[in-house]
């Protein structure tokens, strides 16, 4: 990771050139035992070069006219940096003593108390343990392939789990969130009951998708937000002979996570509800996505683990049978070691496939519960979709169209039929478009329109009829067929209020009805700064709408620079609005983009905020294609809504007169 500690007394500015041997040993501290006499002469300034590999460490660092009265002790295992009061700042030593004369430990100090330590446990001078310590807490956490992120938690205190989930959902780092996640492997250690154990596997499976649909709707849940605090009764223990597993649990009922947000004049706080924790071994670990309590949300009074039992005999909890739990048992083995799409032959990807979907099946047909049994349909058809649809196994439309004929057959006002209509109706297009000659594409469309437009007015009130809605609207619009397309955007908007469709589809119509409108965009910046386009107004604005992966984009990205660097003098700024979608932590992603930026010379601000085309700023407008630019005049009100490089060369001009 290459994010920088946040410091708590200034930052150092300055300083004398480095002696040469440092260049080398950066990282790789040499210590007093070293033959190389230029080694034993480190000054406060080359030790304040080193910085916490971990994001959020408060650390001591002094001002550069506190600089002069720091210095330097050390001996034959360690180096200390002391500060201007004679205040330990930074500790760095051979801990284990192996005589190697390298540093294997770095250790930081908030007024004299060690707050963050850093341990390289195998002697390569790559950190691979990370403890935050005293007034920094108590976390611990193992990076097993030392590449600077966090694998695994070591120990890990309930508050600081909060914090960790509302900073991973705030920067769209699923990675992390899945870490907080409990896992079947910690329920079977615990000695949890399948039965209870398999309900809190699927409230915290697919966790990616359930945080940015909530991510998506959230007002809260911004990059802006800051976790203050965490909120919650004290912990319970729940009895091994309460039925629920084969030892005593400890467990946190209905817990908050307390956060700031930035608000007009002050910032305003707002509720998390992370919910029910548990804790295994020295860490403790959520059984849910975090929710926000905003709008419409509502606060869960009791988890899955807090809950009565209708009697007191464990015979009430029913456990898979044998034979569904060899079935589950399978597909967790099979989903262990996926083969890659991209890099492994097709061969294995359909055979992956196909298995996937016998044992999915299998278990479908051996559940006993309606809940149970809807669940692994809906994953059997889900994995199936998904597979024909990036064609990796065409065979699996045909078992769609099974399924669906069986489910209409046996229950045909079942809501199930809608679920796997929808999904069998995308799937069709994929299959037919890739098999379409030239000249055919325009007929296959066309017949799939058609069918999402049977399927809204057959499943009015199926979950996927916005989707579907979302789906035939931009097709219009991207055909040319205006008014079919507000059509559309209206009828969404008004039937399925409230739904990150039809919240699209209300940013749709506003965006196609821009011309002469004044335009108001605020985001967050790459650095977490506010960006508002109001505070260009005076100026001739270019909202450029873009991702990395749109060719037209870096076709146009050399003439918007220039364009740019042309009439820069006269008045004319861009804001770039990026809806790329890089893994790993916030700090991560920005220096992807940073990276992007710098490699293709752009100059401009940029608004980030995760989602892609779902994230706040592009739903606002309901872009559905990149690169989207919106001029917008001296006034603020838009110019262009959907400019192009040659209308920019003729615009510019008179307007910038």
């Amino acid at each position: 990771m290459s994010r920088w500690g946040r410091h708590s007394s200034g930052k150092v500015e300055g300083g004398t050139a480095k002696p040469a041997f440092l260049l080398w040993v950066i990282g790789t501290l040499v210590l007093i035992g070293t033959s190389d006499a230029a080694a034993q002469n480190y000054s406060p300034q080359d030790l304040l070069v080193y910085k916490p590999k971990q994001p959020f460490v408060d650390y001591e660092t002094p001002t550069a006219e506190q600089l002069p009265r720091c210095k330097v002790e050390k001996d034959a295992r360690r180096l200390i940096l002391l500060g201007p009061e004679g205040q330990i700042l930074r500790q760095f030593l051979d801990a284990n003593g192996d005589k190697a004369t390298k540093v294997d430990q770095w250790r930081y100090y908030q007024h004299g108390l060690e707050v963050y330590r850093e341990i390289d446990t195998n002697d390569n001078q790559k950190p691979d343990q990370f403890r935050w310590l005293n007034l920094g807490g108590s976390r611990w956490g193992i990076d097993d392939n030392e590449d600077g992120r966090i694998d695994r938690w070591k120990t890990l205190s309930a508050a600081e789990a909060s914090r960790e989930a509302i900073l991973s959902m705030t920067a769209g780092d699923m990675a992390s969130l899945q870490l907080l996640m409990v896992t079947a492997d910690d329920l079977k250690a615990l000695g949890v009951s399948p039965a209870v154990s398999q309900k809190v596997i699927e409230s915290t499976s697919d966790v990616a998708t359930k945080a940015q649909a909530i991510l998506r709707k959230s007002k809260v849940l911004t990059p802006r937000a800051k976790w203050l605090r965490f909120d919650a009764q004290m912990p319970g223990s729940i009895p091994a002979d309460d039925g629920k597993a084969s030892q005593d649990l400890q467990v946190y009922e209905a817990a908050m996570a307390v956060i700031e947000v930035p608000g007009g004049k002050e910032p305003v706080t707002a509720l998390v509800q992370i919910g029910e924790m548990i804790r295994v071994g020295e860490v403790w670990k959520l059984t849910q996505v975090p929710q926000p309590i905003e709008g419409e949300g509502v606060i869960t009074s009791s988890g899955l683990l807090m809950q009565p039992l209708l009697t007191n005999s464990t015979a009430d909890i029913q456990a898979p049978s044998p034979a569904l739990q060899k079935v589950i048992e399978a597909l967790q083995k099979l989903d262990a070691n996926p083969p890659q799409f991209g890099t492994d032959k097709p061969e294995k990807l359909e055979e992956y496939n196909r298995r996937r979907a016998d044992l999915l099946y299998e278990a479908y047909m051996l559940a006993e519960g309606a809940e149970e049994k809807s669940q692994l349909l809906k994953q059997y058809v889900d994995g199936l979709a998904a597979a024909v649809q990036i064609d990796t196994y065409p065979a699996g439309l045909a078992r769609i169209k099974k399924i669906e004929g069986d489910i209409e057959t046996t229950s045909p006002k079942s809501p199930l039929l809608a679920y796997i209509t929808y999904r069998r109706i995308m799937s069709q297009y994929a299959v037919d478009m890739k098999a379409a000659e030239q000249g055919q594409q325009q007929k296959v469309q066309a017949d799939w329109l058609e069918s999402l437009s049977d399927f809204v007015k057959d499943y009015p009130d199926a979950e996927d009829v916005a989707e579907a809605m979302w789906q035939l609207a931009t097709a219009e619009e991207f055909g040319g067929n205006q008014t079919a397309a507000v059509n559309w955007y209206q009828r969404l908007a008004k039937e399925k209020r409230g739904s990150l469709a039809a919240n699209k589809a209300e940013g749709a119509l506003r965006r196609l009805n821009l011309k002469g409108q004044p335009f108001v965009l605020t985001g967050s910046g790459l650095n977490g700064e506010g960006i508002n386009t109001a505070a260009y107004r005076g100026k001739v604005l270019l909202v450029v709408y873009w991702a990395s992966w749109s060719n037209l984009f870096i076709s146009d990205l050399p003439q918007l620079r220039a364009l740019h660097q042309q009439y820069k003098a006269k008045g004319f700024e861009v804001v770039g609005v990026c809806l790329d979608m890089p893994g790993g932590t916030r700090t991560q992603q920005v220096a992807a983009i940073q990276n992007f930026l710098k490699q293709n010379n752009v100059p401009w601000p940029q608004i980030f905020e995760p989602g892609g085309l779902d994230s706040p700023a592009a739903v606002q407008y309901g872009v559905i294609a990149l690169p989207t630019m919106i001029l917008v005049d001296q006034r603020g009100a838009v110019e262009s809504r959907q400019a192009t490089v040659a209308e920019l060369k003729q615009l510019l001009p008179t307007l910038l007169k």
